[in-house]
């Protein structure tokens, strides 16, 4: 078992989020990354709150709200007398979009990005169903609207990305199902993510427009099978991009 050493929150990052109660959360960012990049092991002991503080140069109440962020999304725990440890990785909330963010700051493994395809290929084809018989006129302008933005933009801006984004949390909006909606942050988390990792090096060589228009076709017309089908291609397609980006990446 092995002390880990907290990663350097700087003056520059803690310029970057403010000095106004925000220092906190660029703690927690970098010992998040830290976890999720494997810097920092499950069953690792972190520093204690004085130690760690000093050597960050940070007030102990800013550390100690950095590692209750943590501490709610699953990834540490603290106890009297053992310290802060790291979680094991079963623990962790993995579809926080915060967490997903970590994530793909660090560097993702192959693995973690096929889980979250299927997580995608498990659900979104179901609510693309759901949102056929379901949808109203509104939800289907809007989703509409998205994909003319992103149509206009490209997937290369931050405004085509979000527009892609509101295309995939409208169908999930369009289900009518409560519960399914509770995951558009964490779905729209893993559209962003994997679209950014897809064409980080270079821009993607095919044009994902027409694999979208034909999801929104289908929920427009109420075929339930035919929207199903045409997201579960849409979503394979996009697996098949991010394989192609990863082969793309430099041997480290």
């Amino acid at each position: 078992m092995s002390k880990a050493k907290e990663p350097g929150v700087g003056p520059d990052t803690a310029h970057e989020e403010g000095f106004s109660g925000r220092i906190h959360g660029s703690i927690a960012r970098a010992l998040g990354i830290a976890i999720v990049s494997g810097q920092h092991q499950p069953g690792d002991v972190l520093n204690n709150e004085i130690d760690a503080s000093e050597r960050l140069k940070v007030s102990r109440s800013a550390y100690r709200e950095a590692i209750r962020i943590l501490a709610a999304k699953g990834l540490v725990e603290s106890r009297p007398k053992t310290g802060t440890r790291v979680s094991p990785r079963t623990r962790w909330s993995l579809l926080d979009p915060e967490v997903l963010a970590w994530f793909f700051e660090s560097e993702p493994s192959e693995s973690f990005l096929q889980e979250l395809y299927e997580l995608r290929m498990i659900v979104e084809p179901a609510a693309a169903a759901l949102a056929a018989e379901r949808r109203d006129d509104a939800q289907l302008e809007r989703m509409r609207a998205a994909l003319v933005a992103m149509q206009h933009h490209t997937l290369a801006t931050e405004a085509g990305q979000a527009a892609d984004r509101d295309f995939h949390d409208t169908v999930l909006e369009a289900t009518s199902n409560a519960p399914l909606f509770t995951l558009s942050s964490s779905i729209g988390a893993a559209v962003r993510w994997t679209t950014i990792f897809k064409q980080r090096d270079r821009e993607l060589a095919r044009d994902p427009m027409p694999d979208h228009w034909k999801v929104f076709d289908a929920i427009a017309a109420g075929r339930a099978d035919q929207a199903r089908q045409a997201m579960e291609k849409l979503v394979g397609l996009a697996l098949e991009d991010t394989h192609a980006a990863i082969e793309r990446r430099p041997i480290r």
